[in-house]
């Protein structure tokens, strides 16, 4: 792929990111459901792993800087750059359901839960038994569901993906 498709490519998705995330369904003051993890793991399935976590990088910033919501906190960028690490370790030229799983799996673990509770006891107001505790349920629920939309979304986009010459037929 040219740079400069790539470039272009990654810009729109940017930018399609950020106007999935600034629509979310809001469930605690600080739990809330999104629809960027399909933006995601879609980047890391066709851009390889340095170019996806840049991106994570970059993104988190620039959705930060349109659309503010809270206080800028270098965890979650970073969190971002994790993200699409693990997404990009199990989807780069191998979408499978089984990798689906997996990736989803870990960022739910790692990112969402884990991470976020942590990032939430150091910038709100309760411990982190209390973000914990709330954020479990959600994502052991949301977990099945995201997996099912993403295999959905993949399989509709593939052929789009390849035409595009995004990513070869094998994947």
């Amino acid at each position: 792929m040219s740079t400069t498709k790539k470039i272009v490519t990654l810009a729109l998705f940017m930018a399609i990111h950020v106007i999935f995330n600034t629509f979310y369904i809001p469930v605690t003051d600080s739990l809330r459901i999104t629809f960027s993890f399909l933006i995601m793991m879609s980047i890391s399935a066709i851009f390889d792993f340095k170019t996806a976590v840049l991106y994570g990088l970059i993104e988190d910033l620039v959705a930060f800087i349109v659309y503010p919501s809270g206080s800028f906190f270098i965890g979650y960028t970073l969190a971002a750059g994790l993200s699409m690490a693990i997404y990009s370790f199990f989807l780069y030229k191998k979408v499978t359901i089984k990798n689906i799983i997996f990736a989803r799996t870990s960022v739910s673990i790692i990112n969402n839960i884990l991470l976020n509770s942590i990032f939430n006891t150091i910038l709100l107001s309760k411990g982190f038994t209390y973000y914990i505790l709330l954020s479990i349920p959600k994502n052991l629920i949301l977990l099945p569901l995201e997996i099912l939309l993403f295999i959905i979304v993949w399989r509709s986009l593939e052929p789009l993906f390849i035409k595009a010459g995004l990513i070869k037929k094998s994947s």
